[in-house]
């Protein structure tokens, strides 16, 4: 819990700082915020300690363990999985693809009814887990392959930057947020605990040179599959 307060001191002098002595103002419910930050420091202790005893353990042992079965099958098919799942319940991307439905109503571009919001927010979450499933699928294959990272992202940046070109401009914003979310709380703990562990369980892999870079390849696959996908439509 001091680790959490040490953390999070910095964004709270931060604020104190712009509203006592720039906007010369006092900090209104002062009681609601002490609770709230009490609250996220509560929290996020138990985020942490949730990570450290459950997330990471578990994505390190299944790769360690599908690894020593040695069959690619199933360790991609994994990998997939691994990647659509977490990514279809990260509260960062539900929040983004519900916030799109709305501004797509608003817009014009689908029918202002609640069931066409929810269908564009569901496609949108379905098109961007699928995307990272892929990724983390690409990111296996590296690892076992040992392909170097960089050609892969700055090819696939390459793309990102041709079909920048074409995509419709209301859904290039979209895409470049879709990245971002995707590398949030539930992901990101999983997906490194993956690379790390199968890294470490394969012969002639360097678990810090070939463990990490999955994250990198879960950023930039929706970012593609999103323009694709308002291309399509």
């Amino acid at each position: 819990m001091l680790n959490s307060v040490r953390d999070l001191l910095p964004i709270v002098l931060v604020i104190l700082f712009f509203q006592l002595v720039v906007l010369q103002q006092p900090l209104p419910n002062v009681g609601q915020l002490v609770l709230g930050v009490l609250f996220v420091v509560i929290g996020l202790t138990f985020f942490i300690y949730g990570l450290e005893q459950g997330l990471f353990p578990i994505g390190d042992s299944m790769a360690n363990a599908l690894a020593r079965k040695g069959s690619v099958f199933w360790l991609v098919t994994f990998a997939f999985c691994l990647g659509f799942g977490t990514t279809v319940a990260e509260p960062a991307l539900i929040a983004v693809a519900a916030e799109a439905a709305k501004v797509a109503a608003n817009g014009n571009m689908i029918e202002s009814t609640d069931a066409a919001r929810l269908q564009y927010a569901t496609e949108l979450r379905l098109i961007v887990a699928f995307a990272v499933g892929v990724a983390i699928v690409i990111g296996v294959v590296r690892i076992l392959r040992g392909w170097p990272i960089h050609w892969i992202i700055i090819g696939g940046y390459i793309i990102v930057m041709i079909m920048t070109v074409f995509a419709p401009p209301e859904i290039i914003g979209i895409a470049y947020d879709s990245g971002g979310v995707t590398t949030s709380t539930i992901t990101v703990p999983l997906v490194a605990a993956l690379g790390v562990g199968l890294a470490s369980s394969i012969k002639g892999r360097n678990p810090m040179l070939d463990g990490f870079g999955l994250i990198a390849f879960a950023s930039l696959t929706p970012i593609i599959f999103v323009m694709a996908y308002g291309m399509l439509i």
